[in-house]
């Protein structure tokens, strides 16, 4: 059984996709400040938050960085009518499964949050911004979170975090590492690094089992 943290003021939303997620066989526990949020984050163990980003006091990407703090593992997908703001773009630097616009449909978000993988992130490194989009939508699907690090500047904003993966593209011969790998390797020393195929197939299912081995 899943146990999901929805952070929402509004409540008849939380309510209702609680009540959805229950129904599933899971557990949801809904609560409408992000101070209550980061208690409940630091006696239990979700698989995963929903927060939306506009609410009194605390807002999401706060909410996000505190309880991060106290479970750096947990996938977190916001909901918000603001997707460009500079504090969320702070906390997608540091890694989220999803940012959805609101109105938010059911279900595929039910479907998102139900894939969630705990310790699930990856990090795509210096790779084609048009290829690491696709690979960033085909890890969503199976429920990784992902972050893209071009530079040593993106990788440095990972430093708090709990990686499970590295995902780099292919080198020529004699090609170095890039150095936003490097300083993730100083960092994370026993961090997984994998190197794209041509087959993204094999490349997904070859990180399923990887993660579900953990």
């Amino acid at each position: 059984m899943r146990s999901y943290l929805l952070l929402d003021d509004n409540l008849a939303f939380a309510e209702n996709l609680a009540e959805i997620l229950r129904d599933g066989g899971d557990e949801a526990t809904v609560v409408t400040e992000g101070p209550r949020a980061l208690s409940l984050a630091g006696t239990r163990r979700f698989d995963a938050l929903l927060t939306d980003m506009k609410m009194p006091g605390m807002n999401g990407a706060q909410a996000v960085r505190h309880i991060r703090q106290v479970d750096p593992g947990l996938a977190v997908v916001v909901i918000t009518a603001y997707p460009g703001e500079e504090e969320l773009e702070a906390v997608r630097r540091e890694g989220l499964l999803a940012v959805l616009p609101k109105p938010v449909p059911l279900a595929p978000l039910v479907s998102l949050l139900t894939h969630a993988r705990r310790d699930g992130l990856v990090a795509l490194i210096e790779g084609e911004p048009a290829r690491d989009e696709t690979l960033a939508e085909q890890l969503r699907s199976r429920g990784f979170s992902c972050v893209t690090a071009r530079s040593v500047e993106d990788a440095e904003h990972l430093a708090g975090a709990r990686l499970f993966a590295a995902l780099v593209p292919p080198r020529r011969l004699g090609e170095s590492e890039c150095e936003a790998l490097r300083w993730l390797r100083a960092r994370f020393p026993t961090l997984p690094v994998f190197s794209e195929p041509v087959d993204l197939q094999t490349l997904l299912d070859t990180l399923e089992r990887a993660h579900d081995s953990r």
